[in-house]
């Protein structure tokens, strides 16, 4: 592979705890190395006990439970959180649980400045990124800010025994996401491109044991690293056509987050192909395949994940719209982002067969 001359990368200040354990044991730990003495716990419904004994864990630290995460961070969602962090005199923010728990934490943090811990219990990446998502009137914005970063993150894999194995897939593949684009990101570097490809080939060994065996602490670690892997390439890189796609598919029409990011992965994969060469080459080494694309559509396939938006609930007539959003707002991607092209993807997605590389 050609080394990349020209290039930047910045370190951010992170801390990282990864043991089994480690949501009970490390968290009031971490909590006490930043100086804070009154957290509140953020969490979604399906994590609330998970997100309580961490707080048991915390003891006199804990300002209280506020269970009410959703997918894609609804701003109303975002104000009251904040007015209850407000109200319980918090100094900072536990988020426990997947993408939607930090996308929270986050949005706390964002409005607040209050330092984050970040505990989670999926695949999603978010924590190791200062990326933030607040959807309003069926709009997802993104935006960076460092402050948003989580000042500390717990992997702890036992918490994520629990997920359930189609869950398991799908946020797995949304981490492959993440490092896929970074690869061929105009930010990209050397660093990044061997964090993504160390990352892209343990997930995908993690995947197909985890199907088999649920319960398989070993393959549960070797999933949450290669996550941690790929959320640090997002939080590195500037993300490209894919995850423009999957922000509105989420935001405006409400599809589930990890499973349209396992549908739209492919297609997108392929369509940007003939403009990123090195970042093929990259993916193909780590998958032991020759036509990435078509190598994580098997893979989803084969773990059971869903495999077009029609599955999602996205409507044929939604394609047309959703194509011009996507294509009327300007964002980095290897080639030239049109309407015919974000259509030609989406239709793709929307069909569910197998991809096809220009």
């Amino acid at each position: 592979m050609t080394f990349r001359s020209e290039f930047s990368y910045e370190t951010r200040p992170v801390r990282v705890v990864f043991r089994p354990g480690a949501a009970v044991t490390a968290t009031p730990g971490e909590a006490a190395r930043l100086g804070l003495r009154r957290l509140l716990v953020v969490c979604g419904s399906r994590g609330e006990a998970v997100a309580r004994a961490v707080a048991d864990a915390l003891g006199d630290a804990c300002a209280g439970v506020h269970a009410e995460a959703r997918m894609h961070v609804p701003v109303e969602d975002a104000d009251r959180a904040v007015a209850a962090v407000r109200a319980a005199g918090a100094d900072g923010c536990v988020a426990v649980g997947g993408g939607s728990a930090i996308g929270l934490g986050k949005a706390i943090a964002l409005r607040t400045g209050l330092p984050l811990i970040a505990v989670p219990s999926t695949y999603s990446g978010s924590e190791m990124t200062p990326v933030w998502g607040l959807t309003d009137h069926g709009t997802k914005r993104t935006g960076r800010d460092p402050v948003v970063q989580p000042r500390s993150v717990v992997y702890d894999p036992r918490l994520t025994l629990s997920l359930p194995v189609p869950l398991t897939v799908t946020s797995g593949v949304n981490a492959l996401a993440h490092a896929v684009e970074a690869l061929y990101a105009p930010d990209t570097s050397p660093l990044v491109s061997v964090m993504a490809e160390e990352g892209v080939r343990a997930m995908a060994e993690a995947l197909p044991r985890l199907a088999a065996d649920p319960q398989n602490l070993d393959a549960r670690s070797r999933a949450l690293y290669a996550a941690w892997l790929c959320g640090s390439c997002l939080g590195s890189t500037t993300m490209g056509l894919h995850h423009k796609l999957c922000h509105v598919l989420g935001g405006t029409y409400g599809l589930p987050h990890a499973q349209t990011h396992t549908v739209v992965l492919p297609h997108a994969l392929a369509h940007n192909a003939p403009a990123a060469p090195q970042a093929l080459t990259v993916l193909c080494r780590a998958l032991d395949t020759d036509n990435a694309p078509r190598a994580l559509w098997d893979l989803a396939a084969r773990l059971g994940a869903p495999r077009s938006l029609a599955e999602l609930g996205l409507r044929e007539s939604d394609l047309a719209p959703a194509a011009d959003r996507v294509a009327g707002e300007p964002y980095a991607n290897p080639r030239e982002v049109t309407a015919e092209g974000v259509r030609s993807v989406l239709r793709a997605a929307y069909d569910g067969g197998p991809p096809v590389t220009p």
